[in-house]
């Protein structure tokens, strides 16, 4: 598949948006009209950079206004459209976007849009270029692709073709099928781009909504199927419009926008073998009535790439937590009932217990330049269970994942690792049926921590339920699609919920069994304190582990001394309200600061600690089959913790 990107995806200037694109490897680019007219490099220069680059000049884009209009403005189009060709010559481009009129169009004519539109191509086969018409979600009286490809067949022009653009078709709704009746010769130029499923006008979701694909809820496999099965060979070019794209760091975003390439390329050829119609064993066509169908993948003028094929991460191997000082981990870690099982052998790092809920704490020298805020406690890496390391991580380079491989010496566990966007280390780890390590017989060899060993929780059964990782800004869309490519966890249908610094954005990222959950919370810019490209972060996450009896392990963390969030009495009259709790169990959640939650598939109770540095700790009880994380109860959380922060 020939992948491409439009240059108005991207920060910066024309020179620095290009030289993104070849980085991240993309075979050829669309010139916007704005970024070429903003720039000072002559057309001639574009040209011999792209050249240079490895770069194709795929589409000179937009051309607006033309069809539906008066024979006057007609003629004033065509000036303009000549001007265009001309330029486009200079380029060495080949084919321009035109779109579907919204503005000047006055005459609701097919008949004179097929004229006027033949005019167009036929000059454009005066200058040798390519006319690719588009009907746009908002055009004036052409929006539905179907009719911009009756015009096109009516005009019957060798210059004049479509443009088929994912947003326009399925913002609003069109069946994607009739494409694989286009012929493919009049199949100019496909444009994708992804979007959330929003209620508001289509040109302001448009403009301000587009993501790259995997990062919205369009249905884009099955969309580039049909295109795929229609005989279409040409480029599949992104173009993206947002409000973060074009704020952010120009080479990360185009990375992020290859990967949605290529995992888009993968699904859509999954798509096609799910959907691919049953053949005969002698491959003349589909099986009749109880025929034998033998497996046959029909092979396509668009060859699709796949990646290596891996499982769901299943579990939780660890969480690394990393600090300067790591005297307020051990505390808190000892307090909620967490044996410590000594320091590594050959690194600075010790390892904490219960269950087989498993804590790295990594005792990290400040960096050179490293404020005390950089070097305060904070998530820094998350290990999985899967069942082969080494193919997964050989996906997840395939998909621009940078490693980060970690210094092994002999007789120790070598670990599979890549950066995640927000930069938490991801290493993917042999999982073995009973949940065991064998990298844990590496600890145990040095001396005990500052503040001595602290007696385990008898007989607590824990794992990690779940973590929560706070996410910048500006790289919220491109975590959702990183966890869901490389780590095959699945999104969860996201939710808002209130804290006195506005709205939080959370994403849940889980697997199918939930052994993975996975919440990305969109950070607050008032909690992001400069953390942006190269900054360690400061805002606050958690980690979450799931024991069977909250209220014992509770009151044994309250015995050793543990420092609870303080929830407000004013929760617990409305939990009372809510839920009609039997008063012993009421005060019971009170006496220990426990906050509660019921669906109708079941309970939950959780508790939080006081926050070190930037991380702060859950214990979790799920009873019966909840599937949630207490959302209601988040709120009271947000409020108490800023609350502390903010006190003199």
């Amino acid at each position: 598949m020939r992948t491409g990107i439009a240059t108005v995806c991207l920060s910066g200037t024309l020179k620095e948006k290009m030289q993104a694109c070849a980085i991240a490897g993309f075979d050829g680019i669309e010139i916007f009209e704005q970024d070429l007219v903003t720039s000072p490099v002559t057309p001639e220069d574009v040209r011999k950079m792209a050249a240079d680059l490895g770069l194709t000049l795929d589409l000179y884009q937009p051309f607006r206004d033309f069809d539906s209009v008066s024979e006057d403005l007609l003629t004033a189009n065509l000036r303009r459209a000549e001007a265009k060709f001309k330029l486009m010559a200079r380029l060495g481009m080949d084919t321009i976007l035109v779109c579907s009129n919204v503005a000047t169009a006055s005459i609701d004519s097919d008949d004179l849009r097929a004229e006027q539109l033949g005019r167009l191509a036929a000059l454009a086969g005066d200058h040798g270029i390519k006319v690719a018409y588009e009907a746009l979600a908002w055009g004036k009286y052409v929006s539905d692709y179907e009719h911009a490809h009756r015009l096109v067949e009516a005009v019957d022009h060798p210059n004049l073709g479509t443009c088929l653009d994912s947003f326009h078709i399925l913002s609003r709704n069109w069946d994607t099928a009739p494409i694989e009746a286009f012929n493919p010769e009049k199949i100019f130029f496909v444009q994708v781009a992804d979007a959330p499923k929003l209620s508001m006008d289509v040109l302001s979701w448009s403009r301000h909504y587009r993501v790259f694909p995997g990062e919205g809820q369009f249905e884009l496999a099955k969309f580039m199927g049909h295109v795929v099965r229609a005989g279409y060979s040409g480029p599949v070019s992104l173009e993206i419009f947002n409000d973060v794209f074009r704020q952010s760091d120009v080479e990360r975003t185009a990375v992020d926008g290859m990967r949605s390439l290529i995992w888009l390329e993968e699904q859509s050829a999954k798509w096609l073998d799910a959907n691919a119609p049953a053949l005969s064993a002698a491959g003349a066509g589909p099986t009749g009535a109880g025929g034998a169908a033998a497996p046959f993948r029909r092979r396509y003028p668009m060859e699709l790439a796949t990646l290596p094929q891996v499982a769901e991460p299943a579990g939780y191997n660890f969480a690394e937590v990393r600090a300067a000082d790591t005297k307020g981990l051990e505390t808190v870690l000892g307090q909620l009932g967490f044996e410590f099982n000594g320091r590594h052998r050959t690194k600075a790092v010790q390892l904490w217990t219960m269950g087989h809920a498993r804590v790295i704490v990594n005792e990290a020298a400040p960096g050179s330049g490293e404020s005390a805020a950089d070097a305060s406690p904070a998530i820094a890496a998350l290990g999985f269970d899967v069942a082969s390391p080494v193919i997964a991580s050989a996906r997840a380079r395939q998909l621009k994942a940078p490693a980060v491989p970690r210094t092994s010496q002999a007789n120790e566990e070598v670990f599979q690792g890549f950066a995640a966007p927000d930069s938490t280390e991801v290493f993917l780890c042999q999982g073995s049926p009973d949940g065991t390590a064998a990298w844990t017989s590496e600890f145990g060899e040095t001396a005990e921590p500052r503040e001595g060993p602290v007696a385990p929780a008898a007989g607590v059964t824990a794992v990690i339920d779940h973590v929560n990782l706070a996410q910048p800004w500006q790289h919220f869309d491109e975590a959702v699609l990183f966890y869901t490519s490389a780590l095959a966890l699945t999104p969860q249908p996201f939710a808002e919920v209130p804290s006195p610094t506005g709205l939080v954005r959370s994403q849940v990222m889980a697997t199918d069994d939930r052994s993975v959950r996975l919440v990305l919370n969109l950070a607050p810019l008032i909690q992001q304190d400069g953390a942006g490209e190269g900054h360690r972060k400061t805002y606050q996450e958690h980690i979450a582990f799931a024991v069977d009896d909250l209220v014992a392990t509770a009151r044994d963390c309250k015995a050793r001394g543990l420092e609870f969030l303080e929830i407000p009495a004013n929760y617990y009259e409305d939990l009372d309200a809510r839920f009609g709790l039997a008063p012993d169990f009421l005060a019971t959640l009170q006496e220990l600061n426990l906050l509660y939650d019921r669906d109708a598939d079941g309970e939950f109770l959780h508790f939080y600690t006081a926050t070190v540095g930037s991380v702060f700790f859950e214990m979790v009880e799920r009873r019966g089959a909840y599937d949630g994380y207490g959302a209601p109860n988040a709120p009271v959380r947000h409020a108490v913790q800023y609350d502390l922060l903010h006190r003199p």
